[in-house]
Parts: structure tokens; C-alpha cells; sequence
């Protein structure tokens, strides 16, 4: 056993990630565990797609959309709520209807794009954008909103690059954010009542040697799992930002952890090929895949858009 502070957590083992199936994707994102029907949903942004793959991942399923779809969550109805360029909509798997829940940044045009989303415990969808201009730029349009069923829409930070990694503590009594352009990673109280966030503590910086973060999940012992989509590696951190664990992994670029399965004992990452260099991909040819392991740690569960 290892003391962190007042806690204690188990040393992470090495997991052994393997690819869910052939599908590799351009940019694989999101993955979101439906308990209902035992599935795995996620997207592929470039491709401007969501997927439904079970769980062994052989039987595939996929949706086009009219643009990038940044990031998904799953809907009380049974539905799920999407991401698109400017749009959140509410979109039915069942008969593939869409119906547009708000509209943001649409004055911004090209500028930026909705990117890293997920549902938080007070029920509404947390979406972030991203500034889609050549960098360097001194003034970046990205935003944090939260999105509620009846169309509302709460501006919640501002002045970020590329909004992402969303994650909620088993409590949902903290929110974890990240900029991964400004390489940051950021941990709020939250009021899970009303949404109301505060208190933001900037927990770690990570270097692009270290796992630049991307995409990031909780587990049950409210640790903090991210991506590092610039270092082939699936970092683990205290809640306060120190960092516990490193896990590589067999693509060059993960995009996102989903805890999943009975009791959230299984562990899916999303991964991305675009932009890959032909060296990057030789050394990691699973570039794209959605990777599954077991990790010793179970995770927290996630909730369900409050639309009914």
C-alpha cells in the first residue's frame, strides 16, 4: 500500500491492452458504457460518426452525422445526447431521429468547434469547444458550457484552447477539466444540485514527454484517469494531482478512458490515427483502435442526461 496523504490507494499493476476489434478509427473519442443494454458507444469525430460496439466488439453499428461529432452521453429516455459542430441534439438510436436541444457558438463560424463532452451528476450535458485556429494564439474563443433538457445554456469558463477531459468524482462533488493545448489539468467543487462550480484548483501540468491530457475518466476510489494522447501513455492521478500510475499503451495517440462491465471492472480507450506520422504509425500500427483492458481498480459510475 502506498500513503497519499490522508488516503490510500493499491500500486497499479501493468494491464494488458488489447484491440476491441478492426475498426480503427480517425479520431475514436467519447466512449460511453450503457449498463441498459450492456453496449459501448463512442465516435469518430473526422469520420462524423457514432458507434455501438458489444462488448467483445463484434457486433458493430455505426451513425453518420451531418458534422464532426465531438462527444456523446447517454439520455434517461434511452437516447443519446450528441455533440455536434455548433449543436446539441438529442438523437433516438432506435429509429435514428434527431431533435436539436441548443444552439453554441454559431456567431464563431470556423473559429471553433463543441468537442469534449459528458454528463455530470446534476443531469445536464458539459461541453466544451475548441479554437480550430493555427496556433500560436494569444486569444483562444474555447468555452466550457452546460447544457441542460429544456435548451438552456450556461456559459461556465472561458479563454481555452481545447477544451477536455470531464470527469466527475463517485460523490459528484468535484469536476475534473482539462486544457490539453494549455496542458493543464484543473479540479472544481460542484455543486451537483444545481451545477454551480467553484473553488478551481489547477491539480497538475503535464509535460508532452509526460502524456499531455486528453480525455479523462474516475474511478470508484475517485482518482483521476487521463489520456496522454502525446506520450502513448494512460496516466492516473490522486485527486489532489499527483501523479500514482503510468500505463502505456499500443497507440501512438489515446483519446479517452471508459470504465464498463459488470461492476465497472473493465476499462475501453478510445485512440485516434489522423495526423499520425508514418513512423508513429509503423511503431503503433493499432493507431485508431478502441483498446480494452482490465485494470484493477473499478470505476464511477456515469450519469444519465436528465431529459425526462
Amino acid at each position: 500500500m502506498v500513503r497519499l496523504g490522508a488516503r490510500f490507494t493499491r500500486e497499479i499493476s501493468v494491464m494488458d491492452f488489447r484491440p476491441l476489434n478492426d475498426i480503427r478509427c480517425e479520431i475514436g473519442e467519447s466512449p460511453v458504457w450503457d449498463d441498459r443494454t450492456d453496449a459501448l458507444f463512442q465516435v469518430d469525430i473526422a469520420a462524423m460518426k457514432v458507434y455501438r460496439f458489444s462488448p467483445d466488439g463484434a457486433d458493430a453499428k455505426a451513425w453518420s452525422f451531418p458534422t464532426e461529432v465531438g462527444s456523446i452521453g447517454l439520455a434517461e429516455s434511452g437516447k443519446l445526447v450528441v455533440a455536434l459542430r455548433h449543436s446539441v441534439v438529442l438523437f433516438d438510436p432506435a429509429d435514428g431521429a434527431s431533435r436539436t436541444i441548443a444552439e453554441i457558438e454559431t456567431a464563431l463560424g470556423p473559429v471553433t468547434r463543441l468537442n469534449d463532452g459528458k454528463v455530470g451528476p446534476d443531469g445536464a450535458f458539459w461541453i466544451g469547444s475548441m479554437d480550430e485556429r493555427p496556433r500560436p494564439v494569444s486569444d483562444p474563443k474555447g468555452a466550457l458550457y452546460r447544457v441542460t433538457a429544456d435548451g438552456r445554456v450556461e456559459q461556465k469558463v472561458t479563454g481555452l484552447f481545447t477544451s477536455n477531459g470531464l470527469a466527475f468524482s463517485p460523490d459528484g462533488r468535484s469536476m475534473f477539466h482539462t486544457d490539453s493545448y494549455g496542458r493543464w489539468i484543473d479540479r472544481w467543487a460542484l455543486d451537483p444540485a444545481t451545477g454551480a462550480i467553484s473553488n478551481r484548483t489547477r491539480i497538475a501540468t503535464p509535460t508532452e514527454e509526460g502524456g499531455r491530457p486528453d480525455g479523462g475518466a474516475t474511478d470508484a476510489e475517485g482518482f483521476y484517469w487521463s489520456a496522454g494522447v502525446s506520450a502513448h501513455c494512460l496516466n492516473r492521478y490522486t485527486p489532489d494531482g499527483r501523479l500514482v500510475s503510468k500505463h502505456e499503451v499500443p497507440v501512438a495517440s489515446p483519446t479517452m478512458p471508459c470504465f464498463a462491465g459488470a461492476g465497472l471492472k473493465r476499462l475501453f480507450l478510445t485512440s485516434l490515427r489522423k495526423g499520425r506520422s508514418p513512423e508513429q504509425l509503423a511503431r503503433f500500427p493499432l493507431s485508431g483502435a478502441t483498446l480494452v483492458a482490465d485494470p484493477p481498480v473499478a470505476g464511477a459510475p456515469v450519469s444519465r442526461f436528465r431529459d425526462r
